[in-house]
């Protein structure tokens, strides 16, 4: 008979990172971060803790915290036992968030790996002269941190900004986990149901494509033409935006923008609306106008599926998931993306880390896309595995 061993999740992705593991066993050879503390602020679940092992590994220092509503404490103690720093605790309390990312800056790391602009936000208001640089991870951090370039004046290389990034974990993977998400959390069909989906850049797209090969109909709201009648020739319906919310069972908001959907919409919402928020910061749906509006006489929190049912006066129903942060990365058992889309993605920051280290980044390569040499080199060695 032979013996058997409990693994864990993190187990499971760890031996399915196959691309990072390789930059693993070379980054222990080459110490490529050696003598130098990388400061990071990222989801912190078991595919992020692959990723701080291998930076780690490289011969890092790794100080860490995490983003709002998604921390786990099963990955935080995996980082603890693997000689990582943590200063994170699962919250949604902007103060608590806040306090652990000035912890992070006080530590006066030489390279910042970002997810939402959060450290390097803290960073520009308490500078310090050693910071090398580092990487942003989305979009909505790319678009918090351009305005600031003259304040940061460091190389800061944009991960959302690969072409590898945009297709396979954004088109792909987000739709993948937006729509596994909405059936673990509610349960209910997608069939015939009407989903509106606002913004249609690769996440957008995703998830429009998803909940349309499951048979819901699907609209699309894009305030740029362009992307507007990229859906349109998709075969998206694309109607103006209060009809759009008018119509909906389903809103998915995916643009990266603030207040995309307000209690000002409240009057034309359906009954029984489910509105899901799958962009990086929970600011999408003002949940917070939503659930004070005069128009609500009951809110039911129903824990178990992390679902807040606001009753209004008139006798319908709106549904938020989440709390609005990202409901592929909250509620219950929260799986994100899938692992072989972050196997991609966090190559991608473990090279241009490396990158920036060795000096090959300069300050006018500041919140700049990840250069083609590292996407061409992360594309032939993922195939390479996988063919």
């Amino acid at each position: 008979m032979t013996d058997r061993e409990s693994r864990s999740r993190i187990d499971w992705v760890s031996d399915s990172c196959r691309l990072l593991a390789q930059i693993e066993a070379e980054f222990r050879r080459t110490k490529p971060f050696q003598d130098l503390t990388i400061g990071t602020g990222i989801h912190l679940e078991p595919k992020t803790a692959v990723l701080l092992r291998t930076l780690h590994s490289g011969g890092a220092r790794i100080v860490a915290t995490g983003n709002l509503n998604s921390t786990q404490p099963e990955t935080v103690h995996f980082l603890l036992e693997n000689g990582i720093e943590v200063m994170a605790e699962q919250t949604i309390d902007q103060e608590v968030h806040d306090l652990s990312l000035n912890q992070i800056i006080a530590e006066k790391p030489d390279l910042l790996l970002d997810n939402g602009g959060d450290l390097f936000a803290v960073y520009a208001e308490n500078p310090y002269p050693d910071l090398l640089g580092g990487t942003e991870e989305t979009t909505s951090g790319r678009m918090r941190l351009e305005p600031m370039r003259a304040d940061l004046q460091c190389p800061i290389l944009v991960i959302n900004d690969s072409p590898i990034k945009q297709f396979a974990e954004n088109r792909h993977a987000v739709g993948q986990s937006m729509f596994e998400s909405y059936m673990r959390v509610t349960n209910r069909s997608t069939n015939g149901k009407r989903v509106t989906v606002f913004g249609y850049g690769a996440c957008g797209r995703g998830v429009a494509a998803c909940f349309k090969a499951a048979h819901s109909v699907v609209s699309v709201v894009e305030a740029d033409p362009v992307k507007a009648l990229e859906a349109h020739l998709d075969g998206f319906s694309t109607p103006h935006r209060a009809d759009a919310v008018a119509s909906a069972d389903v809103i998915v908001t995916e643009t990266g923008a603030v207040n995309v959907v307000t209690a000002e919409d409240m009057t034309s919402f359906k009954d029984g609306l489910i509105l899901m928020n799958g962009g990086h910061f929970p600011t999408e749906i003002a949940v917070g106008d939503l659930s004070d509006s005069e128009k609500v006489v009951r809110r039911d929190q129903i824990d178990e599926l992390d679902i807040e049912s606001l009753r209004l006066h008139d006798g319908r129903t709106v549904h938020i998931i989440s709390g609005g942060h990202m409901a592929n990365l909250a509620g219950p058992r929260p799986l994100g993306n899938s692992i072989e889309s972050m196997d991609l993605g966090f190559a991608l920051q473990a090279r241009c880390l490396e990158y920036v280290a060795q000096g090959k980044a300069t300050s006018a390569d500041c919140v700049v896309p990840v250069p083609a040499e590292i996407d061409a080199r992360i594309a032939s060695e993922y195939l390479a595995i996988h063919r």
